[in-house]
């Protein structure tokens, strides 16, 4: 078992990592909790697999268990199934003192942290995530939301959790698709923050692929360590937490622009990677050869390196409504090579539409 450390001050918390830890949620959360009730927040799919567990660990420790479940999917990442969740937790007179644990991906991190962070102005919220981009990004940092029609998380807050418990053994139960969307944010780390992380990815390319558990512990801890210490640094997004959003810019419009349905976060997230390459390398960021590393590395991988046949023009009149924006100017994290990137506000809406165009060949 291995402990990265959030340190920020009286939020501080630990993201613990290691095999068959999901199963010990109760003892990990039982001098955490300030009272016996517990929200329970996950889908059909990841209940029907692990859910005995979390709720038999739970109960051993003394705690009184209420389960929500929301269906599977981007598109009830809502305000109407957080009003379901929090007209359960009144029905079950939760009080100040009750506690949330998010069992399941990205989605249900974010729908039960964001219930936590409303609900009777904020109550203890645990992650207890199941997918490997939920381990890796969406389970660290805090951010929780929901969409609004026009605009992925447009309706959120910064809300730290107690503590994060990451099992990789649940990751063998991860489709094939899931496990690629999870590794698009592994990948963003090298290209953003760490050059040698990157090229460890390409050096291990095979054994990521066939999913050799000492690796992928391996990915995990690295890319939860990286996030950690830009969360110190930047908690809520002022400054260099924002690097973490490369490729989220072009990614969230294609999200919105297909009904949240049609693809995974991650793999919108790589198309996007993609275009901020193609960007970046037209202002003299970057160069072809680390443009092409990037995307033979995602493609290897099995992640999109192209966009969809969207109107381009549609993709830049939503990128416009993204909560990023800055005095009606693109906000956009672009590379300077491998291992480093810049955030820009200068860059002329042309140059990008020619990216985005650029990006669909």
């Amino acid at each position: 078992m291995r402990t990265v450390r959030v340190n920020l001050g009286q939020r501080s918390y630990s993201v613990i990592i290691g095999n068959g830890v999901y199963l010990r949620l109760g003892e990990l959360v039982a001098d955490r909790a300030r009272s016996h009730r517990v929200l329970l927040v996950s889908n059909p799919t990841v209940f029907a697999l692990y859910g005995d567990g979390v709720v038999n660990s739970l109960q051993e420790a003394g705690l009184k268990v209420v389960t929500g479940l929301v269906p599977d999917g981007e598109e009830y990442k809502t305000l109407e199934q957080a009003q379901k969740l929090i007209d359960l937790a009144v029905e079950n007179r939760f009080d100040r003192h009750a506690m949330v644990v998010a069992l399941g991906g990205g989605v249900i991190g974010d729908l039960a942290g964001f219930v936590a962070a409303i609900y009777q102005r904020g109550i203890d919220f645990v992650q207890l995530p199941t997918t490997l981009l939920a381990h890796v990004d969406s389970s660290i940092g805090g951010k929780v939301a929901v969409n609004h029609p026009r605009a992925k998380n447009m309706i959120g807050a910064f809300y730290q959790p107690k503590i994060v418990i990451i099992d990789p053994a649940v990751l063998a139960t991860l489709p094939p698709r899931e496990f690629k969307n999870g590794m698009a944010e592994v990948v963003k780390y090298g290209i953003i923050l760490d050059e040698g992380f990157f090229t460890w990815l390409e050096e291990e390319l095979e054994p990521i692929i066939q999913r050799e558990e000492t690796i992928i512990a391996e990915a995990i801890y690295h890319s939860c360590s990286l996030k950690a210490r830009v969360v110190e640094e930047d908690e809520t997004e002022q400054g260099k937490r924002a690097l973490l959003n490369l490729g989220h810019t072009f990614g969230h419009a294609v999200e919105t622009l297909t009904g949240y349905q049609q693809y995974r976060h991650g793999e919108a997230v790589a198309m996007g990677i993609i275009t901020a390459c193609y960007l970046a390398e037209s202002q003299g960021m970057m160069n072809t050869g680390e443009a092409q590393r990037v995307r033979e590395l995602q493609q290897a991988l099995g992640l999109p390196i192209q966009l969809p046949r969207l109107q381009p023009e549609l993709i830049m009149q939503t990128m416009h409504q993204d909560k990023k924006m800055l005095a009606g100017r693109l906000r956009l994290v672009l590379p300077q090579g491998i291992g480093r990137a810049v955030i820009r506000d200068d860059i002329d809406d042309g140059a990008v539409l020619a990216a985005i165009n650029r990006a669909m060949v």
